[in-house]
């Protein structure tokens, strides 16, 4: 198959794009013209130039690839921004930027047969936060899962931009879009789940509030297998959470990346959500009078105070054939290595 990956660049779309060579696809790596090239060195990727942000500037260069290629089989589309200066950063990267996008498809008649989006849970927000059981042995979680029949309620510009994308996609009459929402994905070549690992090492692990967190992750490369699942499914115009199957408390992921790292000293810190709230406030304002995004920010604030992070991944594994292969040991550990190997720790 002929794939795009738009994002290519980034630490998902760089692993898609590893991913597709490795099974033999033709694979196109979409990206702007500044973007790196660090994970991108196999000789056999073709490169296309995309200007997400300026529509008509988009099209003259979605139509030269289509007179070089015809065009592509399939779309992922795994640009957007996580992190921006200010709210409406937000909005243009993941939205208006996913608008131009499937706008300049349909108009020059290269929409693929599958257009896959890397949306995120975070577009559910802080829902289903009322404890349903006392968390007690053999039934740990105290929260119920985010179905896909919920009613999504983002609590950061973040979620609000991406849910406002996967609105307009549903919005145009037969786009075969599939939209799925992972969780927390880390991984190497990850650099926020990194200032974690960091922080360990230098013997403190810092975590917010004291009511129960339940939390989930996906390990990059089970989001990539869901992402060619979705290739591989007669499957379109569906939504998918995607995760490890696991549900974890908040202080595993910093026990386990504590273990890769060979137990160093550590202490610990639990603050309070109105201390947590005054840090992320004073990063913001120091990010934006240096012109610079920070890791902690107010959008950050509201998804570390968020206490139930369960979703519902059976439609998944019903309907794409996902099965995650990498728990959180197993993930942390492989991160966990790469980052020393490349002398990141």
């Amino acid at each position: 198959m002929k794939i795009l990956v738009t994002g290519a660049s980034g630490f998902i779309g760089s692993f898609i794009v590893e991913e597709g060579l490795r099974r033999g696809h033709e694979v196109w790596a979409g990206m702007r013209s500044t973007s790196s090239k660090q994970y991108l060195t196999d000789p056999n990727i073709r490169f296309a130039e995309l200007d997400l942000a300026h529509p008509e500037t988009l099209k003259a260069q979605l139509a030269a690839c289509k007179a070089e290629c015809g065009g592509w089989d399939i779309v992922v589309h795994a640009a957007g921004a996580t992190k921006c200066l200010r709210r409406e950063g937000f909005f243009d990267a993941n939205y208006k930027g996913t608008r131009n996008f499937a706008d300049a498809l349909r108009e020059l008649k290269m929409v693929p047969r599958r257009f896959i989006f890397i949306s995120s849970l975070s577009v559910y927000g802080a829902i289903r936060e009322q404890p349903v059981r006392k968390a007690a042995p053999g039934h740990p979680w105290t929260y119920a899962p985010i179905q896909e029949g919920d009613t999504p309620r983002p609590n950061t510009a973040y979620g609000e931009s991406k849910l406002q994308a996967e609105r307009y996609l549903k919005s145009l009459p037969d786009f075969p879009y599939v939209i799925l929402r992972p969780t927390g994905v880390y991984g190497p070549r990850e650099k926020d789940y990194f200032v974690m690992a960091q922080s360990i090492r230098q013997h403190v692990d810092f975590c917010v509030g004291y009511k129960p967190q339940e939390i989930t992750f996906v390990y990059v490369k089970d989001l990539v297998q869901a992402v060619y699942a979705a290739m591989d499914k007669d499957v379109a115009r569906r939504e998918f959470f995607i995760s490890d199957g696991g549900i974890y408390h908040s202080t595993e992921f910093s026990d386990l990346i504590r273990k890769a790292l060979g137990h160093p000293f550590m202490v610990r810190i639990k603050a309070p959500v109105w201390f947590l709230r005054i840090v992320c406030a004073a990063s913001d304002r120091i990010a934006q009078w240096r012109g610079k995004t920070a890791t902690l920010n107010l959008d950050k604030f509201h998804i570390l105070c968020q206490r139930n992070w369960q979703c519902d991944i059976t439609p998944a594994i019903d309907e794409l054939g996902y099965h995650p292969e990498y728990p959180l040991d197993r993930g942390v550990k492989e991160t966990v290595a790469w980052y020393q190997k490349e002398g990141w720790l």
